[in-house]
């Protein structure tokens, strides 16, 4: 099983011993009010969709949209805020590094900082206490588990605990750019709902036209990407398959793996969080990776983790532990 390496070489064991603290104080209620509103009202709009489908209001234009914004924003969370800036999975140019950080900026989920002190906070307590979006926490009860899914899921956003960015990302703090990037996180966010609006209201020259792009594009959009990977913080750590030996629960979940783009393969990845590829074995389509081959190829990325066939069967299961 790897150890999570935290950024200067310790492990995330030596870095629970330092003085910085989990957590870093309360979320301002600005912060919270925020996490409320660009949750609940994507999910009201997600909704409200099906009834708007029934006769007006979708154009092939709206889908095209919703589809390009779609992956454009969760490459940028998978590649960019998960794979590169929590993980390290491999080294990429400052112009990748600083559209990574925007692209995943637009899937609304938080800025990069806080993503990755959660994400990597994450991996230092999996599945136990500190863990921020664990769905164990309660205990194995069927009511237990019912609480914890939903915590694992959502019910986690809306804690005021904030985690503490100075202990876990120490190196995108240092990082100017990447700093800048984190504050302007409302800027990415009015861009990410507005440009589909623009380009839906120049292409048809309408304000409906506007309309229904910042609906389906913008609102629709964020509401099924924020489902698709809350549900690898929740149903990939409770049900699904686990062929190799991980730190925590989590699993493989494959009916998520082409709208996670390869993030549902979540148990190789807790089993060697550095590796760049989490669809390791035959069949496993990890898009993602697919993107970090592509970026590797243009010369952008450089140093990739791919995984090799010692380093995998070296984190083989049992057979009798690999489902759940």
């Amino acid at each position: 099983m790897t150890t999570l390496t935290a950024p200067g070489g310790t492990t995330a064991t030596e870095q629970r011993g330092r003085a910085k603290p989990m957590l870093d104080g309360r979320r301002p209620p600005a912060e919270s009010a925020l996490v409320y509103l660009f949750t609940v009202i994507p999910m009201l709009a997600l909704v409200a969709a099906v009834p708007l489908t029934w006769g007006w209001g979708l154009s092939w234009l709206d889908i095209g949209l919703a589809v390009g914004f779609y992956f454009l924003s969760g490459f940028g969370v998978t590649v960019g805020f998960h794979r590169y800036f929590t993980h390290r999975a491999f080294k990429a140019n400052r112009g990748l590094r600083n559209g990574l950080a925007i692209a995943g900026s637009m899937a609304l989920q938080g800025d990069v900082v806080t993503w990755v002190a959660d994400h990597r906070r994450h991996h230092a307590y999996s599945d136990k206490d500190g863990d921020p979006h664990s769905p164990w926490l309660f205990g194995t009860t069927p009511a237990a588990l019912a609480k914890g899914f939903f915590h694992a899921h959502l019910g986690w956003l809306f804690g005021k605990d904030r985690t503490n960015a100075a202990r876990f990302t120490p190196d995108l703090l240092a990082d100017r750019d990447i700093a800048r990037i984190s504050l302007l996180f409302p800027v990415w966010t009015v861009i990410s709902l507005l440009a589909p609006a623009l380009i839906g209201g120049l292409v048809t020259m309408s304000f409906w036209g506007a309309f229904t792009a910042f609906f389906w594009a913008g609102l629709v959009r964020v509401a099924v990407l924020h489902h698709v990977t809350w549900s690898i913080n929740s149903i990939c750590h409770m049900i699904g398959d686990r062929p190799f030996v991980a730190q925590g629960k989590a699993t493989n979940v494959w009916p998520l793996a082409v709208l996670s783009m390869g993030e549902s393969w979540h148990n190789l990845h807790h089993a060697d969080p550095t590796c760049a590829r989490h669809g390791v074995q035959p069949g496993q389509v990890d898009m993602s990776a697919r993107v970090i081959w592509i970026l590797e190829k243009l010369g952008w990325a450089h140093s990739v983790r791919w995984p090799t066939t010692s380093r995998l069967a070296r984190l083989t299961a049992d057979p009798a532990t690999t489902s759940g």
